[in-house]
């Protein structure tokens, strides 16, 4: 099973994602954590991507293109996986098909959590205020003008991607807004429905 989530940064794609996992043997293929690896590694592309995260903006495609290919081709991936923060423009998405063609491989489905930004920006903005309360280290990344910033990002580079993997068929949307169990329980029921063509 070959999958994607995509969503607004908080929209809880990786607590999905890391479900998926444990429900189907997959692999979690997140960019993001990849790349902050680097970043604490000190490695020549995290010391490049450290200041582009830091400021709420997206790091080049040929960073993160490098990175998920060289993943994929990783035995544990052979079974499947789910991408988290990748792709994250339209060129992404098309590199993405072509890796994934070159390997005789298709995505299963696209799951949209679909949110709304107001609300959840109260959200997040209230997981920082308890970090802060619990004494917890925050990301660079984890202010509210970098949250604004990463929206607005997310509204002109990601939210294309919409319009793009409902065209070619595998796209679902559900609602992000609702409890954990809840949009669990709505992403398995997508996955056991085939995607169509202009479906929401």
């Amino acid at each position: 099973m070959r999958l994607i989530l995509l969503g607004p940064p908080g929209a809880g794609k990786g607590t999905q994602a890391r479900r998926l996992v444990a429900k189907y043997g997959i692999v979690e293929l997140s960019t993001g954590e990849a790349l902050r690896a680097a970043v604490q590694a000190g490695t020549a592309i995290g010391r490049q991507a450290q200041e582009i995260i830091a400021g709420g903006n997206l790091v080049p495609d040929e960073m993160v293109v490098g990175i998920v290919e060289q993943r994929i081709a990783q035995p544990d991936a052979r079974k499947g996986f789910v991408l988290d923060g990748f792709p994250r423009t339209v060129p992404q998405a098309v590199e993405l098909d072509r890796m994934l063609q070159a390997k005789g491989l298709a995505l299963d489905s696209v799951i949209e959590l679909r949110v709304d930004e107001v609300a959840l920006l109260k959200r997040i903005e209230g997981r920082i205020a308890e970090m802060k309360a619990r004494g917890e280290p925050l990301r660079e990344d984890d202010s509210p003008q970098v949250l604004h910033n990463r929206l607005k990002t997310y509204r002109e580079q990601t939210a294309p991607l919409i319009d793009y993997y409902r065209q070619r068929g595998v796209l679902r949307t559900v609602n992000g807004m609702a409890s954990i169990a809840d949009v669990a329980a709505e992403i398995d029921g997508a996955l056991e429905v085939p995607a169509r063509a202009g479906s929401p």
